[in-house]
């Protein structure tokens, strides 16, 4: 009788134990966002700076939207590199998102490139740290279909690299596919320029991108783990599609624990 108590007992700490394992795990796991042929989306891209001192509440801005609708939003930081003449260089800035950025202000008709400013789906933008228009506008393309989709599958890592397979949905004709791997979040002491003696917490942070060129419906890609990703970053890698005129049609995201 005794032992049978006491394998009754282990047995319930075992299951519990595995319960409770079960709950922290789907509690922490991001899931991986393939929406179907139809799905809307909407694809914030937010230029910002750790030198711009008018930032801080876009990039708090971006995380909030992204946690409140995590299945339609996809959102990527791009900080860019024209604040750093004041002091402080931005770890993750690079000079080809400033070019990214004023390729869409060429195509809005914009006469500079600023921040914080929010590009939605490659189609409008606004300021980045504008919550009222940033839910309307989330509101708006979460009701509309583009005809394409992506579907994201088979993702692998490597010291220094990120392998997937794609396919996609609808005419590729002059369409491209983008890779783009962010790191989920980063903690940053700006000890210099128009934040200094602050510590700056970035979401969706790109670090890295890179273009496909979409010859058939689907393939395999990769996309290169630069240096600065620390092996306690979380990332995601994110896939969308554009058109000739950077309209993005069509988006894709799945969880890397790195």
């Amino acid at each position: 009788m005794i032992k049978k108590i006491i394998f009754l007992s282990f047995a319930f700490f075992g299951m519990s134990l595995m319960a409770l394992y079960t709950a922290n795990v789907g509690k922490n796991q991001k899931p991986k966002i393939n929406l179907k042929h139809g799905d809307s989306f909407v694809v914030l891209e937010l230029f910002t700076s750790q030198g711009c001192s008018s930032c801080p509440p876009a990039d708090a801005l971006l995380e909030r939207v992204q946690k409140e609708f995590p299945k339609s939003v996809f959102a990527l930081s791009y900080h860019v590199d024209y604040w750093d003449y004041i002091g402080w260089k931005d770890p993750f800035a690079k000079s080809a998102y400033t070019k990214k950025q004023s390729a869409y202000n060429r195509k809005f008709r914009s006469p500079n490139n600023y921040t914080p400013q929010i590009v939605v789906n490659g189609k409008e933008h606004f300021v980045g740290s504008n919550s009222t228009t940033a839910h309307t506008k989330i509101k708006f393309y979460s009701s509309r279909n583009t005809g394409y989709g992506i579907k994201l599958e088979s993702v692998k890592t490597t010291d220094d690299q990120v392998n997937f397979e794609y396919s996609t949905i609808g005419d590729i004709n002059h369409k491209l596919l983008r890779a783009v791997l962010v790191i989920d979040e980063r903690t940053t002491l700006v000890k210099r320029g128009e934040n200094r003696n602050r510590t700056l917490r970035n979401t969706n942070i790109v670090v890295a991108e890179q273009y496909i060129d979409l010859e058939r419906q689907s393939g395999t890609a990769s996309i290169n783990i630069p240096d600065l990703v620390s092996p306690t970053d979380d990332l995601t890698l994110v896939l969308v599609m554009e058109s000739e005129n950077l309209d993005i049609i069509a988006a894709a995201k799945t969880a890397i624990n790195n």
